[in-house]
């Protein structure tokens, strides 16, 4: 879910709307009766099998997120209230599972209007709602009356089923990895720690955010630049340009100024953010890290983090990471070769550095590719690519999308959809279709969980919701709206996880669609944004604006295939580095992250030593927040992605044999299986890392 940074946040990624309090175990009946008389006023039709509430007030939205809490009071109390010899499956865990899937599209809906709602208001009352709800969360977390219920009933070992054992399991570790096991001391102290840590974590963020940074530069010293780039700065006294060192502007001085001494000023002042407050904050903040884990077992942070996600160990982190990186360095050589001749023809004999990589990449890519991104937008007008994209989805994995023309949405650009079974007629679920851009909406293309899928305590089947959310251009006076290529890759790759969502058909709701090892919820997106590349594909979802009998050309198609892969090898290398710092830093104590650069730097990056007077490690927010010894997560998903595609999808890449397969093997089973055997059981042999290293060979420069 990432074009940038914040997608990985992506993104992962996917929107974590409300934290802790998606695992809350309610009361949904109770809530459901505050909002009868809401219903009967609306002239909008309901959809059947969703408890997902749209249009609800500030004060309904506050209203509902304190009734879910006090109803969440009373059944965790009932649960507690089981004596331990007469705990089981049927008084102590069913009835929190059908409760976490029951609450879980009421919590979204005080949740998610935040983020889509035109109401300041709203937006307002959505984030405080969220965070009573969080808060209550947390309490919720640490019931030790309630772990010992749960505890009881997992010693007994009384599974009505695989995925009954694994729910049980989970409900345990959670509690487990709050402390619950320990004395009441050390329960205290990894609280506290906890506190500590979050703390920190929002220091970092907030003296990156807080430091405003600008250099000054002439029009001459910013050769290259785009007329555009020019309209967003502002001018000092002397008629310099003031350049802020946010990362868009850096980006465009990084790729497309020609004045070497240019990119390399603004590099260094980026590269050195926030050195003399961030690297104690970090360093503090790992230490605290490393402690917090050893009182819940771990040898180290690293481990703790890593222990509940796809790769399982830190060594195999290491392993993984090394092998990407050994297995590319020969074409990551022949590419930086490349660019250090061009740049020796451009610039004479100046030593190329890190600042250069973007700029000369650039070069390279305009000189080899026939592409005009700017005259390539002419060809994805929105519509035409959705209904592509539609017809793609639809047809590869046997479904059926209606659109419900009378549903009650939050705004008029707003389109709901319910998703059948093709062959069946199986109602799957349903997707809100918010794309198009305006104020005070969340600006990122994410998909949000609205109602996890789950198999009721009747024997009906709970069908999920999804939400699509984008910024997309919308059709005004006879000018169609018109996306970027990287705005049609990313909505393959959201819609991606759309169908997972809806597809899943695991019988608890905390293994449902997107609640899913986060090593492993980013892979089936990733196998079919690569749909993107395919020329059959590509004409499918274009047509030029002004007559869209015209696709692409069978030209472009190639030449956005190589595209993709120029110079990745050494981009890569650069971003193996960050993961590698990541993962040193939270596996041994006192380590000098400076220090730690230097060393990696040159040995990683073919020599290319780090940037004199820069601290990465300062102004590196994924090891503070989010990804703390999980950065390598992003490149792991991209890799096995890979194999998946290139194994059953390439060259066939719509045939609907696979697609069903995918759909079966790989939505289907959700969180309830280990990810290693869900991509064994659709290949038929273990992932492997050589098929995303002969794609990278394969479209050499």
């Amino acid at each position: 879910m990432k074009e940038s940074e914040g997608k990985h946040n992506r993104e992962r990624n996917l929107l974590a709307l409300t934290g802790a309090a998606a695992l809350l175990a309610l009361a949904a009946n109770l809530a459901f009766s505050a909002f009868n008389s809401h219903r009967k006023k609306t002239k909008k039709k309901d959809l059947p099998g969703s408890n997902v509430r749209v249009n609800l007030s500030p004060s309904e939205i506050l209203r509902l997120a304190d009734r879910i809490i006090a109803n969440s009071k009373a059944v965790h109390e009932k649960v507690a209230s089981v004596p331990l010899d007469k705990v089981s499956y049927v008084n102590v865990v069913s009835p929190l599972a059908e409760l976490e899937a029951e609450q879980f599209p009421l919590i979204q809906s005080c949740v998610f209007p935040k983020f889509v709602s035109t109401s300041d208001e709203v937006r307002k009352a959505s984030a405080e709602a969220e965070r009573r709800l969080d808060a209550h969360a947390l309490i919720c977390s640490v019931r030790e009356d309630v772990y010992l219920v749960i505890k009881a009933v997992a010693a007994r070992g009384e599974w009505t089923s695989a995925e009954a054992k694994c729910y049980i399991q989970s409900l345990v570790r959670e509690f487990e990895r709050n402390g619950l096991n320990l004395t009441v001391t050390k329960r205290e102290e990894v609280q506290r720690l906890r506190a500590q840590m979050d703390e920190l974590s929002l220091q970092y963020i907030k003296n990156l955010n807080e430091k405003s940074t600008f250099l000054l530069f002439s029009e001459a010293e910013l050769a290259g630049l785009p007329a555009e780039f020019f309209k967003g700065l502002d001018k000092a006294e002397n008629g310099k340009f003031k350049v802020n060192l946010r990362s868009n502007f850096v980006a465009a001085v990084l790729e497309l100024c020609k004045v070497g001494r240019t990119r390399r000023m603004v590099a260094v002042a980026y590269g050195k953010r926030c050195g003399d407050v961030n690297l104690p904050v970090l360093e503090n903040l790992v230490q605290l890290r490393h402690k917090y884990a050893r009182l819940l077992g771990y040898s180290n942070y690293a481990d703790y983090a890593v222990d509940l996600r796809m790769a399982k160990t830190t060594s195999k982190v290491f392993e993984f990471l090394e092998d990407i990186s050994i297995n590319l360095t020969d074409l990551a050589t022949k590419e930086l070769n490349m660019l250090k001749d061009l740049k020796k023809k451009e610039e004479g004999e100046v030593p190329f550095g890190i600042e250069d990589l973007l700029y000369y990449a650039k070069r390279v890519e305009v000189q080899k590719f026939d592409i005009d991104f700017g005259a390539l937008k002419q060809y994805f007008p929105v519509n035409l690519v959705l209904s592509g994209v539609f017809k793609t989805f639809q047809d590869l994995f046997g479904l059926r999308f209606e659109e419900i023309l009378d549903a009650e949405v939050w705004h008029g650009d707003v389109r709901v959809f319910s998703v059948f079974d093709l062959s069946s007629r199986e109602l799957f679920g349903y997707f809100y279709q918010d794309i198009y851009a305006r104020e005070g909406k969340y600006g990122q293309t994410c998909v949000v969980a609205l109602q996890n899928g789950a198999l009721l305590s009747n024997g009906a089947r709970q069908v999920p919701v999804a939400l699509l959310i984008s910024q997309f251009e919308k059709d005004i006076s006879g000018h169609p709206g018109l996306l970027r290529f990287s705005e049609v890759v990313n909505l393959f790759h959201e819609f991606g996880h759309v169908v997972q969502h809806i597809c899943n058909r695991a019988s608890f709701a905390r293994f449902s669609g997107l609640r899913i090892d986060p090593d492993f919820v980013e892979i089936p997106a990733q196998v079919l944004e690569n749909l993107c590349y395919e020329s059959f594909v590509l004409k499918l979802i274009s047509g030029f604006h002004q007559d869209i009998t015209m696709p692409i050309k069978d030209d472009i198609c190639k030449s956005l295939k190589r595209w993709r892969h120029s110079f990745s090898a050494l981009k890569l290398k650069q971003e193996i580095l960050y993961c590698l710092f990541d993962q040193i830093i939270h596996s041994a104590d006192n380590i000098d992250v400076v220090e730690l650069f230097k060393h990696l730097h040159p040995k990683v990056m073919l020599g290319l030593p780090v940037l004199e007077g820069t601290n990465p490690a300062s102004c590196y927010p994924r090891s503070a927040i989010g990804y703390e010894a999980a950065c390598y997560s992003h490149i792991w998903s991209e890799v096995f992605a890979s194999d998946v595609f290139a194994s059953k999808f390439h060259g066939d890449p719509l045939n609907q044999y696979v697609g069903m397969q995918f759909r079966n093997k790989v939505f289907g089973p959700g969180g309830a299986k280990e990810p290693i055997e869900v991509l064994s059981d659709f290949l038929g042999r273990e992932p492997s890392i050589q098929a995303f290293v002969d794609s990278k060979s394969e479209y050499t420069l």
